[in-house]
């Protein structure tokens, strides 16, 4: 693995989180085309998988001008981060074959919070009032923007279908809340191992360790990789390369600069670019919560966003 080098440019890590968050906010709409054939372990293995062809090769390249040497516990953090990324992805995206939309949203918008209340923890990160206000406001609004798929106005007030919480969708709610947890464990290990590693390098090492595990689970499963027609493989391939290796690897680069904390919080404005999206290629318009909600989710972030914003980085 390879060390960054410095930079004569100055970046700032925050712009960069945003644009990471424009680009993950395709997901939904890819894993929804997607899953039309495909199921929802092969979906999650083959966005590691693609993502992972194209970033082992730069990263052996990179390692053979200048290597930099891991220890036996950066090597295990790196591949119990891959293991924290391989069960997010596969509970988040099972997730949605059990409950409803609205309640998977409002489980995995739970992620932030857990790593704000383990940063200092494990991180000894000391979360600045700031963002814990931020982290409210947005969190709230995350889960106005889940709660308005299930609930609606009406003349005597705000309705809400109760059928999230009996049967296979109580399973479905238990497996977003899994996949909250197992993101928040990623964010955290990850934090650690961009103190050393770059963006190209750690990527490389936990994508590839979270496709290795997911491919073993769909062998293992003899789940069918090869008789999809060809615009799910589009699909597939487009969910491996934007909101994969475009969105997260962003998110990672940006975690050597910002705290955990943040980055994760800023993954709370994921549901207004998906909704955004949802508009302009499904024509699904937003409904009055899930405005009320996306602007929490912005003050949210600007407050959380802007002492840091107002100090530059120098990155590489």
């Amino acid at each position: 693995m390879t060390g960054m080098k410095s930079s004569n440019k100055t970046l700032h890590p925050v712009p960069a989180t945003l644009a990471g968050i424009v680009f993950v906010s395709t997901a939904s709409l890819f894993i929804r085309f997607a899953q039309a054939e495909a199921s929802s372990i092969v979906i999650a293995a083959a966005r590691l998988t693609i993502a992972s062809l194209v970033l082992v090769p730069m990263a052996l390249i990179r390692n053979c001008k200048a290597p930099v040497h891991l220890t036996w516990q950066e090597w295990g953090k790196g591949l119990l981060s891959g293991l924290f990324l391989a069960l997010h992805f596969a509970a988040w995206i099972t997730s949605l074959e059990y409950t409803t939309i609205a309640s998977s949203v409002v489980l995995v918008t739970t992620t932030p919070l857990w790593v704000a209340l383990l940063s200092p923890l494990v991180l000894q990160e000391k979360i600045r009032k700031a963002v814990w206000i931020g982290l409210v406001i947005s969190v709230v609004g995350g889960v106005i923007v889940g709660l308005a798929n299930a609930c609606q106005w009406t003349g005597s007030g705000l309705t809400c279908q109760a059928q999230g919480f009996t049967g296979k969708a109580m399973w479905g709610n238990a497996l977003a809340l899994f996949g909250a947890w197992m993101a928040a464990g990623y964010m955290l290990m990850g934090r650690q191992l961009r103190k050393k590693l770059d963006t190209v390098s750690y990527t490389a090492l936990v994508y590839s360790a979270a496709a290795g595990i997911l491919l073993a689970v769909v062998l293992l499963s003899a789940e069918p990789l090869f008789s999809y027609q060809p615009e799910t493989y589009i699909w597939l391939l487009a969910l491996g390369l934007i909101p994969q290796l475009l969105g997260h690897s962003l998110l990672n680069w940006a975690l050597k600069y910002i705290s955990a904390a943040y980055v994760s919080l800023t993954l709370l404005g994921e549901p207004i670019g998906t909704s955004i999206l949802a508009y302009l290629f499904l024509r699904e318009s937003p409904t009055l919560l899930e405005g009320v909600g996306a602007v929490l989710i912005l003050v949210g972030i600007v407050i959380g966003s802007i002492r840091r914003a107002a100090a530059p980085v120098n990155a590489a």
